[in-house]
């Protein structure tokens, strides 16, 4: 990958222009793009370089009015800096869906001619939005972000490690599943209850595996709560509360859910006279065997079984 054009020297990108490797020039000239529209021009005639050319590259008008009337590529275009005001509000009416989505999100909307702009989000679709990518270490833009009510910017903003408190706060509230997975993924300061939204919405799943291993998924006053859920994912929750009583693992070490049997055979909480049971019953041998309780003398009979030396 080349490096940007802003960090290549003059004297390197005028080489890099003119590489024998067909390649290589197309990336140096949609690095140059962005400072000169007529080498936008001419990408804009290489079918392979066209979209991200109408993307990121300084445009004559006369171009920009071509795409538009040719409809070419109208969801980059709307993406386009240099994009003139009145076309921007040309593409803000477009009959494509894509097209207005990419024009409400562009950086130089204030958050009234945002919102007014008739577009939809998809429900799972992550906010991977360029200037708020760009900037996700700059508070500003953060604040602009996070303080929309743009549901990618909102996504956008949650993807940030650097969110102040109050940003982090503001994002906790926002009714969006999406914000919520992405502040748990990317805060170490993410609210247990933003947490345990997720694991409630999406357990047994990877994103709900992300959210219990989370620094801040809480743990004290979870057997009394999920003991008896109906649930097998919540009832194996139980397991990780310092409360919960040799008995109640032992308990939830038959429970009729796999997980939750495996979560208790790891436990060592778990009374021994079960612990040895469980090493003898197949779906829970692996989680018994990796049972810190389990005495020396009888790990070193798990591993000679296994065949491994000691």
């Amino acid at each position: 990958m080349l490096p940007a054009a802003r960090a290549v020297p003059p004297g390197d990108r005028s080489a890099l222009l003119a590489d024998p490797d067909p390649e290589v020039r197309r990336a140096a000239a949609l690095g140059e793009c962005r400072r000169d529209a007529r080498v936008t021009a001419e990408l804009l005639r290489d079918p392979k370089s066209a979209a991200e050319a109408l993307r990121h590259g300084i445009l004559h008008r006369a171009d920009a009015e071509r795409c538009v009337a040719g409809r070419a590529h109208l969801a980059a275009l709307a993406e386009n800096p240099s994009l003139p005001h009145d076309l921007v509000e040309r593409l803000a009416v477009d009959p494509e869906e894509d097209v207005r989505l990419a024009v409400s999100l562009r950086p130089e909307l204030d958050e009234t001619r945002r919102m007014r702009i008739d577009f939809t989000v998809d429900a799972l679709t992550r906010g991977d939005v360029r200037w708020v990518r760009d900037g996700l270490a700059e508070p500003e833009v953060l604040r602009r972000a996070a303080s929309s009510a743009h549901p990618l910017l909102q996504r956008a903003a949650a993807r940030s490690p650097h969110l102040p408190p109050d940003l982090l706060r503001l994002l906790a509230r926002v009714d969006d599943p999406v914000v919520e997975n992405l502040l748990g993924i990317h805060h170490l300061d993410a609210p247990e209850e933003v947490l345990m939204r997720v694991y409630a919405r999406l357990g047994g799943t990877f994103s709900a595996w992300m959210a219990e291993t989370h620094p801040r998924f809480p743990r004290e006053g979870l057997a009394a709560r999920y003991a008896d859920h109906p649930d097998g994912n919540y009832r194996r929750l139980a397991v990780r509360d310092p409360a919960a009583t040799p008995t109640l693992i032992e308990r939830l070490s038959h429970d009729p859910e796999v997980w939750t049997r495996q979560a208790a055979a790891e436990d060592p909480r778990l009374p021994l006279h079960r612990l040895r049971e469980a090493l003898h019953v197949p779906e829970l041998a692996s989680s018994a065997g990796a049972n810190p309780a389990l005495p020396e003398d009888e790990m070193t009979a798990v591993l000679e079984r296994a065949g491994i030396p000691a």
